[in-house]
């Protein structure tokens, strides 16, 4: 099966196999110091193969097996069957390879090539009625991310609100790649897709998307209201301030400084691979003190993740 066109260097025609190939791998290593428009788009290629590779994978699983013709070696097969399918469906154009390879190169400061953005087609809208130009730009971690599975579909708010802060979540990840997905689950969840923001004295936005307190070091405006509350695990009803911005960008820009400057958060900052693992890092740095707050993230992050993967 064809993985591709090939290029027109010879140490980087197109691979049969995935990076996981000893081969393979060195390719991509070889290629990798010199930052050629070429090594960019078969990284990309690896990336949405492997990718593939876990959505073909969960899809076995998800399948019920009869149990009759079962054995090593029938799994075997498949295994190699699947991995060989992940290639043969990766470095379609148009595809998250394409994606992969235009913030890449964004990223590392390379020319792409002439027409490179004009490979990507513009997709009728899943949810919502937001037209092209405003839905959602995804980013590198919306594609290498594990795939996730949700329990229910996704409602028109957690659309429209995931829409609405999509631009701003992924302009905070490329300065400092924290994943827009995890800012955009984290602020849907403290504000109850945007049901529930934090409100001024005078019924003013205060634009606090994270229901970031303010303590004794913070200068700017605040927000004081009735707030939930987890003491030894009882709920109890506390008044408190909390900081209030000009704009979501604000809020987002200091959440994204928060996690990645407080020493507090800096196991934090090592767990964006996993939806689970940050929302349980966060948890257990003490971002907040319902009990239940970790698994009630990661649920909102993973209806994220789908959502914009749905709206790209």
């Amino acid at each position: 099966m064809s993985y591709g066109n090939s290029y027109s260097s010879p140490s980087l025609t197109s691979m049969q196999s995935l990076a996981v190939d000893t081969q393979s791998l060195g390719h991509l290593k070889l290629q990798a110091g010199k930052n050629s428009p070429e090594a960019i788009k078969e990284t990309a290629k690896q990336f949405e193969s492997l990718f593939m590779r876990e959505l073909v994978k969960s899809m076995r699983e998800a399948t019920m097996k009869s149990g009759m013709l079962d054995n090593p070696g029938s799994d075997l097969g498949t295994d190699l069957l699947d991995q060989q399918l992940a290639v043969s469906m990766s470095g379609q154009p148009g595809g998250l390879s394409d994606l992969i390879a235009q913030q890449l190169t964004r990223q590392m400061g390379i020319t792409a090539e002439p027409g490179a953005e004009s490979t990507l087609p513009v997709r009728p809208q899943t949810l919502g009625s937001a037209t092209p130009s405003t839905a959602p730009r995804a980013t590198v971690s919306d594609a290498t991310l594990p795939p996730v599975k949700i329990k229910r579909t996704p409602t028109e708010s957690q659309a429209n609100f995931v829409r609405q802060h999509s631009d701003v979540a992924s302009k905070v990840e490329k300065a400092t790649g924290i994943p827009a997905s995890f800012m955009l689950g984290q602020a849907g969840h403290e504000t109850g897709w945007g049901r529930a923001q934090i409100k001024t004295k005078g019924g003013g936005n205060s634009f606090n998307l994270f229901g970031i307190k303010a303590g004794a070091s913070w200068t700017g405006k605040v927000a004081e209201i009735t707030t939930t509350e987890y003491v030894n695990g009882v709920a109890k009803k506390q008044v408190a301030k909390f900081r209030a911005y000009d704009s979501y960008e604000d809020s987002f820009k200091d959440y994204a400084r928060l996690i990645s400057e407080s020493p507090r958060y800096a196991k934090v900052r090592a767990q964006t691979g996993s939806a689970q693992a940050f929302a349980s890092g966060l948890q257990k740095a003490g971002y907040a003190t319902d009990p239940e707050y970790a698994a009630k993230l990661s649920r909102a992050i993973n209806t994220t993740l789908h959502l914009r993967r749905l709206q790209v």
